[in-house]
C-alpha cells in the first residue's frame, strides 16, 4: 500500500516538478528551493522502489 502511494507521487513529481538534471544544474549554485525539490524527488523515488 505504502509503495503504491509513493509510485503515484513519483509519477506526479515527474509530470509537475522540473528536472534539474536535464537542465544540468550545478548543485553548488542551486537555491534553497531547488535543493528542497531535489531532496523531495530523491525521497519519493527511494521509497517508491522499496
Amino acid at each position: 500500500m505504502k509503495t503504491k502511494i509513493f509510485k503515484i507521487l513519483a509519477k506526479l513529481n515527474k509530470a509537475i516538478l522540473p528536472s534539474y538534471t536535464k537542465k544540468q544544474l550545478d548543485l553548488s549554485k542551486a537555491s534553497k528551493l531547488q535543493l528542497a525539490i531535489i531532496g523531495w524527488r530523491v525521497y519519493v523515488t527511494k521509497h517508491a522502489i522499496e
